[in-house]
């Protein structure tokens, strides 16, 4: 292995050509451009044999994916924001033809007002669409997450696509030391594509084609849940496999820290779990007993990994940095839907950090001190709290 220092973006260009992708579509947007610039590079300086192709919009660029990967390539492209959103329509059709891209997403808000700062808004939206979808903390981690994607989504048993969010500018333009791969051993992890099904003029056969209600259709959909149903199981023996070719060690679809006897446990995903930790650490100092669950992976949901990691823990805290306008913040909805039905610990909800206001450990200590107040009071005061607004 080599250290380099790198940022985010770079990270995940390493990850698409230690994988040997094959087929790359890039449309450009900040703050994901460099994703694909580096691409481009490697490509260009012969590091990376693939197609580069430089499509029209990001549409255009999902559609050249999945065609791609359809034939039988290993496919990557990488976007954000408005970027995902264009993409929605493919996004659907990618999962129902079964096509395993992958794809990296800067986490970044959506407009109006324009922001290019991080928020979660635009991965959730594409929640339904049949994507596994991971949440990065570290630039490491994008990388190794990017090749392990790659081994499961081609999965005989998986077949499905997978997008990797990470938070615009704390991850996508904040250097960090990263381990890359020696080649040699990620291909020998990494076997090369074989499509069950690869589009062949010499075979020909239709893929999507109309299918009557009282024909195939819920079978079809049937279908992807059963695999999602398969992803967790899965992606834990990809991560033992991992551990022992690469020697970094995952934890599946949750990061537990310091939760063994917390009374107060806070739930988030994605890169500001670093400062909820830092927060911990030095409530710890003090006797005070809280912890940190780490959502990893938001599709397919780990409602039995969440349930059993939440069994003793007195009080729950949800931090959102997305918003279901009308209701309520998408992950606080999944963990309270998990825990229907079962003696529950009282739970709240934070929304924070919407538009890339910064979270700092001064916004975390009070969210946990309001949790205290709650638990102490055996009652939630609001259910839903937005914080540091201004008005």
């Amino acid at each position: 292995m080599v250290k380099k220092i790198m940022t985010g973006n770079i990270a995940a260009a390493w990850g698409a050509r230690l994988s040997r992708a094959e087929v790359i579509a890039a449309y450009p947007i900040t703050p994901q451009t460099i994703i694909v610039e580096k691409l481009a590079q490697f490509v260009s300086d012969g590091e990376l044999k693939a197609e580069y192709l430089h499509v029209e919009s990001e549409h255009s660029a999902m559609a050249a994916c999945i065609a791609a990967s359809q034939t039988g390539a290993r496919t990557f492209t990488a976007t954000s924001s408005q970027g995902l959103v264009l993409m929605h329509e493919l996004l659907h059709w990618a999962s129902g033809a079964r096509a395993p891209i992958v794809m990296a997403n800067v986490n970044r808000a959506l407009a109006p007002p324009w922001s290019v700062w991080v928020e979660h808004t635009d991965m959730m939206s594409q929640r339904d669409t049949g994507w596994i979808q991971f949440y990065a903390e570290s630039n490491q981690e994008v990388l190794d997450t990017t090749i392990m994607c790659y081994k499961l989504c081609e999965d005989k048993d998986i077949q499905l696509p997978a997008m990797i969010g990470l938070d615009a500018f704390y991850l996508s333009h904040t250097s960090e030391i990263v381990d890359i791969p020696d080649q040699e051993k990620v291909d020998k992890f990494l076997p090369k594509f074989e499509p069950a099904y690869p589009l062949d003029v010499e075979n020909p056969l239709s893929i999507g084609s109309l299918s009557m209600p009282h024909q195939w259709y819920p079978e079809f959909r049937y279908k992807i849940q059963e695999a999602m149903e398969r992803v967790i199981p899965k992606l834990n023996k990809i991560e033992e496999e991992f551990y022992k070719e690469f020697g970094r060690k995952y934890t599946g679809p949750l990061e537990l820290y310091n939760t063994e006897d917390a009374e107060v446990v806070l739930i988030i995903s994605g890169a500001a779990t670093g400062t909820v930790k830092e927060t911990v650490d030095i409530l710890r100092k003090k006797g005070i007993k809280v912890g940190v669950i780490r959502l990893r992976m938001f599709r397919p949901f780990p409602s039995d990994y969440l349930v059993k990691a939440l069994s003793k823990i007195s009080f729950i805290g949800v931090i959102d940095r997305s918003f279901s306008f009308g209701h309520e913040g998408a992950i606080y909805s999944e963990i309270k839907a998990s825990l229907y039905g079962l003696n529950a610990p009282l739970i709240k909800n934070f929304i924070v950090g919407m538009g890339g206001r910064d979270i700092t450990t001064d916004t975390i200590t009070k969210i946990y001190e309001n949790c205290f107040s709650c638990l102490k009071n055996n009652k939630i005061d609001i259910p839903v709290e937005w914080i540091d607004i201004k008005v």
